[in-house]
């Protein structure tokens, strides 16, 4: 059903999250909660989290406390995969986008009747993965939202989807995590604040990629790929660490350890030196590389090695074509990119 593993009894939202929590559970007491929400931010601060409680608590026949109670028979449904008025639509298998044929099946769904007689949920996520025949395919049950009937779609850039769909939708933009909110839930996670610091860090202030880091030797792996990166800006190092440290990670992955790299290197740079060459070809590479991932995240299917060998030679140039010392090594947290 959902790509969140281990659904607790309760799905709660996460700590800054209070006030839209609270905005969404006084629209569903006075019945003014919309049938299509948009829940946008940047990725791994928590908007699956929210849908995914927000869902739960819709299909609950006892909420207690603003939340699921955990115990009826639609959330034991809802916490194993099996409720059948509840539907996670994400792309299918390997690949980036959502198709016309899995949105078609949410259009039959939505204008069935409830099985328990209360509400149908859809969550889809992330939204902007939907390919142009599936999107104009999800209008008519935004036109038209069948009765008791919820789409919550999740959107990590709502510039990446349609005007038409975004206009008929509510949005929400959930408030985004304070550093210290971060280590504070972090903590909770790893049990120590230094190895809580360190993780935020890598994971450039997002929390939720700071988690799945814990224990996993990827946090290593892109530790590598910020230490060439900082090499090459410094002007010490040429491109044959960075290399070998991307060397073994599917696209999408190296994709993304070259963007948090790189922000994580301009954040740390004082105002004169956001004017020097390698800091504008830094900026320059970072939109380049968002455009080859909304790209891929459109159905585009490149080379990875030539890809990945192109933009090597861009960093190199770009990057690494003078010199800003090492008082780059530092990182700062928050959860902007």
């Amino acid at each position: 059903m959902t790509a969140i593993a281990d659904i607790s009894k309760i799905s709660a939202p996460l700590p800054w999250q209070a006030d839209a929590w609270s905005r969404l559970n006084q629209q569903i007491d006075e019945g003014q909660l919309p049938h299509a929400l948009l829940i946008s931010g940047p990725r791994d601060t928590g908007k699956s989290r929210l849908a995914l409680a927000l869902a739960r608590l819709l299909l609950c026949a006892r909420p207690a406390a603003g939340l699921n109670c955990g115990t009826c028979h639609p959330c034991e449904l809802s916490a194993s995969g099996n409720h059948g008025d509840f539907r996670w639509m994400e792309p299918e298998g390997n690949s980036r986008v959502i198709k016309i044929d899995q949105i078609r099946k949410i259009v039959d769904f939505a204008n069935r009747t409830a099985g328990f007689g209360l509400r149908k949920v859809v969550v889809i996520s992330p939204a902007e993965s939907m390919n142009t025949n599936a999107a104009n395919a999800l209008l008519k049950v935004l036109e038209e939202p069948p009765a008791n009937t919820y789409l919550v779609l999740v959107c990590h850039r709502l510039h990446g989807l349609p005007a038409t769909i975004r206009s008929r939708c509510q949005l929400l933009r959930p408030a985004l995590p304070t550093a210290q909110q971060s280590l504070e839930w972090l903590d909770r996670v790893c049990g120590e604040r230094e190895q809580s610091q360190q993780l935020l860090d890598l994971a450039g202030g997002r929390p939720l990629l700071a988690a799945r880091l814990y224990g996993d030797e990827s946090a290593e792996r892109l530790q590598l790929v910020r230490q060439a990166l900082q090499g090459v800006f410094a002007g010490r190092v040429g491109v044959t660490a960075l290399a070998a440290a991307l060397a073994n990670e599917e696209l999408d992955r190296a994709l993304a350890q070259l963007v948090e790299g790189i922000q994580s290197l301009l954040r740390n740079l004082g105002a004169h030196e956001l004017a020097s060459a390698p800091a504008k070809g830094g900026f320059r590479l970072l939109d380049e590389i968002r455009q080859i991932q909304r790209a891929i995240g459109a159905g585009s299917n490149p080379n990875p090695q030539l890809l990945l060998d192109a933009l090597l030679g861009k960093v190199q140039r770009m990057l690494g074509e003078g010199r800003l010392g090492d008082n780059i090594g530092g990182n700062q947290t928050g959860a902007h990119p």
